[in-house]
């Protein structure tokens, strides 16, 4: 939003400085972007009329004019500017004006003397065209000073605002901010109803239910179109970024600006039968005013006569019947339009208006029947004309309604921290605009219509904290009692799981928790996804099921990159659908994967490519950390390689995979390498027993190894868990050292070498002891798994 600063102080009186008008808008929210000062040090610049003008003799592209500066002489003045002529009025820079650093001094230009200088509006510094001398217009008073004439010095002044603040889309709204941050006033505004002094109407109908519950409308006879702009209207909107056209389209832009209400001027000789809002038809087109032919769907809605669209509502009026110089009676709109029916209409079309800049974030729904009172009344005055009654048609039951808010103190000092006075509360509150009263505890406050963004009480509370400004709120430390947690024995800490990858040479990666459902379909992941609801993308539509996709496709980025040894690993959530149509499951994982070489380049040992066990011994180390006991049996998911994967479980129930990728699934992803990986489910694998005191024998351990045969198919899991069982309560430890496979040992057969550590707490087992658990052992694996002792 872009305004003029004299503007603004003649809604807001204030005599705050420029410098702490500008830190003022900043500090209450509206962030000011850019002050451009204009007309600074305008003395001895006046109004003046070129008499006469003449070719320079020695120069074609001069003149020398005879110049009315209106102190009784004319004044010889040399101008090269190609609009120089007899009868213009322009500005005139007196001999001994300053414009910076650069004075104004009589001199001979090509032999002829120059008494001064006629001025562009960049030489005034109100504007970049320096294409010619400012026209000003014909009845401007010769001799005024055109600081005076021009309304400076002025600045322009840009502010950034926030979606919620559509209210501060025009200047009368900035004010209000300013009055209360200031401690002024804002200056009572004229919008007195101008009397009908014709029976011409036009009949509005509204068929477009809440998308327009209110529209508005006046028929004014007799206007001259052709009349100039007033020279301080277009000046005002000139100043907040608006070029001025005509008279009856400058008028609309400057009750949108002054008031925040966007309207349209249509001719009135042009429309047939009534007018309104509907739908627009599907397939229905319309051409616009800056002469593209819009398509148009249901979606839209248009302003329509009998038999046409007109305009199309809230963004851009038609060509057909728009305003010109033959223009003789008008037809004034002005209307509501919720900020549903606007959103995203104009963007469709590659549109973005300054009407529907302001209707996608709410417009004040009481503004339509002001703004055409006021618009009204300035085409009266300054283009003529008789003006008809306001017609009005509205649906009360679609416009917002007021609602009353309670404003507790107890709320404002809990919110804030501090208390405020009540006179303070009531000051600020009012002259925002609101009705306060009041009530038990505090007041009872109803927002201005145009404030769509104060609802509940903190809204309020927020009011109270920034327009005062929120440095004047103390800076004070919380004085509740802070219990530090002890983080907890039963768990294994992540930073305490990064850190053990880490010291084992893996990087951590950090992916989008959201990915392409298309992505997931070569992994076979692709069914029961969360989708989201709003995707920043196609390509991220869906919340990933898995750590795996992600962490593999950083890897296949590094290897396209020639990274020849990749360790990766990261920890994050996966996403599930819920069990009946509940809430998405999530859960927190931790993976890892790594390709290429097993060691960084060296020489002391021989190079090779990374394998399954040196991922297991990555995986074991975790294990270690928290005392986890794992277990690995044949794996279940359809990315896993057949022989050289397994599923993960602990204490009975699966928590994840490891092993190769499937040769499919590699070819799919097109990866050179073998890839290998694992993911498990971080709270089983984090968790751990609290540690615990116990005896320590003091008695020695027997060792027995035992070498036996048994089938290929048969895990060393399975063969673990009998050997544990027929041991019983003295088997301290087993230690696998051995697995041979080739000749001596039959097809179909291995043979596994282990050795069962067996001690007691209370006495010296004898031979007999272990002997017995020795038996025990051997008749279990060969009752369970067939196995064989090897002579």
């Amino acid at each position: 939003m872009k305004f003029s600063e004299n503007w603004l102080r003649s809604h807001v009186p204030t005599g705050a400085s420029r410098e702490e008008l500008a830190a003022t808008l900043t500090a209450i929210g509206l962030e000011v972007e850019d002050v451009v000062p204009l007309g600074e040090s305008l003395d001895k610049v006046v109004v003046a009329r070129i008499v006469s003008a003449e070719r320079h003799p020695q120069a074609d592209r001069l003149q020398v004019c005879k110049v009315d500066a209106g102190n009784g002489e004319l004044l010889q003045i040399v101008c090269g500017a190609p609009n120089a002529r007899a009868g213009l009025v322009a500005p005139l820079a007196l001999v001994g004006a300053r414009f910076g650093d650069f004075s104004i001094k009589a001199a001979k230009l090509r032999g002829v003397e120059s008494n001064g200088m006629l001025c562009s509006a960049k030489e005034l510094g109100i504007d970049a065209d320096a294409s010619g001398l400012l026209e000003l217009p014909d009845d401007a008073p010769v001799g005024t000073a055109i600081a005076d004439y021009l309304g400076l010095p002025d600045a322009s002044i840009e502010i950034k605002l926030t979606p919620n603040r559509a209210d501060c889309f025009s200047v009368r709204g900035i004010a209000y901010d300013v009055a209360a941050a200031t401690g002024s006033a804002v200056v009572a505004f004229d919008a007195t109803p101008m009397p009908a002094l014709t029976g011409r109407v036009l009949p509005i109908e509204l068929n477009a239910g809440a998308d327009a519950p209110r529209f508005c409308g006046r028929v004014i006879e007799g206007v001259d179109a052709a009349a100039k702009t007033p020279v301080w209207m277009a000046e005002r909107l000139r100043r907040s970024g608006v070029r001025p056209v005509s008279l009856l389209v400058d008028v609309t832009q400057y009750v949108m600006l002054e008031l925040g209400q966007p309207m349209h001027a249509y001719d009135r000789d042009l429309l047939e039968g009534p007018v309104g809002v509907r739908k627009a038809r599907d397939g229905e087109t319309l051409k616009l005013l800056n002469g593209d032919d819009a398509r148009l769907d249901p979606e839209f809605l248009v302003i329509a006569d009998a038999d046409r669209a007109v305009g199309l509502a809230g963004i851009m009026g038609g060509d057909d019947t728009k305003v010109g110089a033959a223009t003789r009676n008008v037809f004034l709109e002005a209307a509501h339009f919720a900020p549903s029916a606007i959103i995203g209409r104009g963007r469709k079309l590659g549109l973005h208006t300054d009407a529907s800049h302001r209707f996608e974030r709410g417009v004040d729904p009481e503004l339509p029947r002001q703004a055409i009172e006021v618009a009204t009344r300035l085409v009266v005055e300054l283009a003529g004309g008789a003006p008809g009654p306001v017609i009005e048609a509205v649906l009360p039951q679609h416009l917002p309604q007021p609602r009353p808010i309670v404003l507790r103190r107890s709320r404002i000092a809990r919110v804030l921290g501090v208390g405020i006075a009540d006179a303070e509360v009531e000051r600020i509150l009012r002259a925002l605009g609101m009705a306060v009263e009041a009530a038990g505890e505090g007041w009872k406050d109803v927002a201005p219509s145009r404030r769509f963004d104060i609802a509940i009480e903190e809204d309020l509370v927020e009011e109270l904290a920034r327009l005062p400004g929120h440095e004047r709120i103390p800076t004070t430390l919380p004085g509740a009692a802070v219990r530090i947690a002890a983080p907890s024995e039963a768990r294994l800490d992540e930073a305490d799981l990064r850190r053990q990858l880490v010291a084992r040479d893996m990087l951590e990666t950090v992916n989008f928790a959201f990915v392409d459902a298309q992505w997931l379909k070569p992994w076979g992941l692709d069914a029961g996804t969360v989708p989201l609801a709003n995707p920043l993308s196609a390509e991220l539509a869906v919340m990933r099921p898995s750590l795996l996709p992600g962490l593999v496709a950083a890897v296949q980025r590094n290897l396209a990159r020639q990274a020849g040894r990749v360790r990766l690993f990261e920890i994050g959530n996966t996403f599930a659908t819920g069990a009946d149509g509940g809430a998405p499951a999530e859960t927190l994982r931790i993976a890892a994967a790594v390709c290429g070489d097993a060691q960084a380049e060296q020489w002391g040992e021989k190079a090779r490519q990374v394998d399954f066990h040196d991922l297991k011994g990555d995986l074991e180390s975790l294990a270690a950390a928290s005392g986890a006991a794992l277990e690995f049996r044949p794996p279940t998911a359809a990315f896993a390689h057949p022989g050289r994967s397994a599923d993960i479980c602990r204490d009975g129930a699966r928590i994840g995979w490891i092993g190769q990728l499937h040769p499919r699934l590699q070819r799919a992803l097109d990866l050179d390498g073998d890839v290998y990986a694992f993911e498990l489910e971080l709270a089983p694998l984090a968790a751990r027993a609290l540690p615990r005191a116990a005896e320590q024998s003091r008695f020695p351990s027997v060792r027995r190894d035992l070498a036996f045969t048994v089938a290929e198919t048969v895990s060393w899991a399975a063969i673990s868990r009998t050997i544990r069982a027929a041991a019983g309560p003295l088997l301290r430890d087993l230690l696998p050292f051995d697995r041979y496979v080739g000749p001596g040992v039959e097809t179909g057969q291995k043979s596994l070498a282990t050795g069962l550590i067996l001690q007691d707490n209370s006495r010296t087992l004898t031979d007999h002891d272990v002997d017995a658990v020795v038996a025990a052992v051997v008749a279990a694996l060969g009752n369970d798994h067939g196995a064989r002792i090897r002579g």
